[in-house]
């Protein structure tokens, strides 16, 4: 399962996040895979796309950074299973 992890830093609370990513590197808990996390400069906003199939693993990460940050983790799937999905209700093409 691949999850998209989107986050937005509440005023007051970037020096503190700030500091815990530049002492921890923010590493995602075992078993989950980070396949890649991005930051929009100058601004409060940033996603991850993590990989796993332990959701408990994943709320264990977002409790580590729910002090700093505004979480919102939504799971997704690419395009090979959402048409495989769509075409049970629509057929293949």
């Amino acid at each position: 399962m691949k999850y998209m992890i989107s986050w937005k830093i509440p005023p007051g609370k970037y020096v503190g996040a700030a500091e815990r990513f530049l002492h921890s590197g923010a590493p995602v808990p075992e078993p989950l895979t980070l396949v890649g996390r991005w930051h929009a400069p100058g601004s409060m906003y940033g996603w991850a796309l993590i990989e796993g199939d332990d959701p408990i693993a994943m709320a264990q990460h977002s409790a580590e950074w729910a002090r700093y940050l505004e979480i919102q983790v939504t799971p997704v799937i690419d395009d090979y299973e959402a048409s495989a999905g769509i075409s049970k209700v629509y057929g293949s093409p």
